[in-house]
């Protein structure tokens, strides 16, 4: 089969597309034909080196799965070939989504939506369990409260205003002035230009000075720290980004607030639940972009450039048809 392998650690280039043999599926595994997988920020930081203590090279990288079961070993009772599925694949534990076959244990894969194609798909997975996680596992987002995404123009940031609607919140977001139609569009009640605006003070100013109840940080950076002044007495604050630098975190311990740490787990539970959002049409991942396997780098590169452009997420199309696809294929 075919695969990018990552050689060495570095930029973009750091791929080579390869021959390699096609996995075999063990007791209680699965062999999948690969139609799409997608890109995240954990997969160019993998690729530069932030997590090599964890990849041993060379490797297969890459964190999202759509596609067909090809076979199964012994003892799977869940699947059969020719089902559609989608999952991601265990971080820094094997051979990652960038070939043409994977091959996973039966427990982290799901029945694809029947109404999203191999790319869709494929671009919800690992944000879509990081989501998941996030605000319904950690943060227990409810009915009536608010919530500040941050970010909600990215692949982690609209998935989330999506969830969040569908559990019933107010959604204020953060986003460049271009992006407001976008995420307006996926459901945010108050959208925020980050360049323009001071969002401490546009949204102390809409909830009458009481704050959000969720922080939601995508981003980094001084977020973290800021967050806490636009939060509610016994507000929680997500974060799914690397702390690089110590904070200053008094401001949160003045309104009770808790904090949460998301390293996404893999198990088909929340991809059930998100596929039952996508079938009420309560969900759908937006694909910005699409690259062929043998062009992953310039899709690397795409996404680490400073706004780039993209709304939603950048999908690699490992089968061409991979956009055109939907139940059962």
């Amino acid at each position: 089969m075919k695969a990018m392998i990552l050689k060495s650690f570095g930029g973009p280039e750091s791929f080579e597309l390869s021959e390699v043999p096609k996995p075999v599926p063990q007791a209680g595994q699965v062999l999948v034909r690969v139609h799409a997988t997608s890109i995240n920020p954990l997969d160019y930081q993998v690729r530069r080196g932030d997590y090599r203590d964890y990849v041993p090279l060379p490797a297969i990288t890459g964190h999202d799965v759509s596609g067909v079961v090809e076979a199964v070993g012994p003892g799977v009772t869940a699947f059969a070939p020719g089902h559609a599925v989608w999952y991601t694949p265990q971080i820094f534990d094997g051979p990652g989504s960038y070939a043409e076959y994977h091959v996973a244990n039966e427990n982290i894969i799901a029945k694809k939506p029947a109404s999203l194609n191999h790319l869709e798909a494929a671009s919800l997975s690992l944000v879509g369990g990081t989501v998941w996680e996030a605000l319904v596992g950690r943060a227990a987002l409810r009915v009536g409260e608010s919530i500040l995404i941050h970010g909600g123009a990215g692949g982690v940031g609209h998935v989330a205003i999506q969830v969040a609607k569908a559990i019933g919140a107010k959604v204020f977001t953060t986003v460049r002035e271009d992006n407001f139609e976008f995420a307006r569009s996926v459901g945010a009640d108050v959208v925020i230009d980050y360049k323009q605006e001071d969002y401490i003070s546009t949204i102390m100013r809409e909830t009458d000075g009481r704050g959000v109840d969720v922080v939601f940080d995508t981003i980094g950076g001084d977020t973290l720290a800021r967050s806490p002044d636009v939060l509610a007495q016994l507000g929680r604050i997500v974060s799914i980004v690397d702390i690089a630098q110590p904070q200053n975190l008094i401001e949160a311990w003045g309104k009770n607030a808790s904090y949460h740490f998301v390293f996404t787990r893999q198990h088909r539970g929340k991809l059930d639940e998100l596929s039952t959002l996508v079938e009420r049409g309560q969900l759908r991942p937006h694909v910005g972009a699409v690259y062929a396997l043998a062009d992953l780098s310039l899709a690397h590169a795409l996404l680490e450039t400073p706004n780039n452009g993209v709304r939603g997420k950048i999908a690699i199309a490992v089968d061409p048809l991979a956009g055109t696809t939907r139940a059962g294929s």
